[in-house]
This record gives C-alpha cells, structure tokens and sequence, in this order.
C-alpha cells in the first residue's frame, strides 16, 4: 500500500497537500509557506483524491 506526506500550508491552514512519500515539494515556488504534518497511507485517503496522486503526484485538499 502506498503511503504520502501530508503538508499543511502556514497561510491557508484550511488547504492541505499530499504528494507521495518523500518526494518532497521541489516544484512549488512556494515551498516555504507548506509543512509536513506526517504521512497517511492509501487507505486513509478518499479515493477520488488517491486517483488525483496517481495521476498527477500530488493532490490538494480543502479540509474543513
């Protein structure tokens, strides 16, 4: 099962990144502004949001 890193970002607590486990954030020109908050894994995730990381590298998240 596939795991990811779950980033926050520090100007918008209310949006949140996955991206896959240790990939990092090295194309955002904003990395700064994102945290690590952990990893979750697969099963842990909506499955429209696991098609988005699979297809893309990466999801963003409004999180309520």
């Amino acid at each position: 099962m596939q795991e990811f890193d779950f980033y926050i970002n520090l100007q918008k607590p209310t949006l949140g990144l996955y991206v896959r486990k240790g990939a990092g954030l090295p194309d955002l020109k904003d990395a700064k502004q994102w945290q690590l908050e952990g990893t979750v894994s697969e099963s842990e995730l909506p499955p429209d949001l696991v098609k988005g990381l699979e297809a893309n590298g990466h999801a963003f998240q409004e999180l309520g």
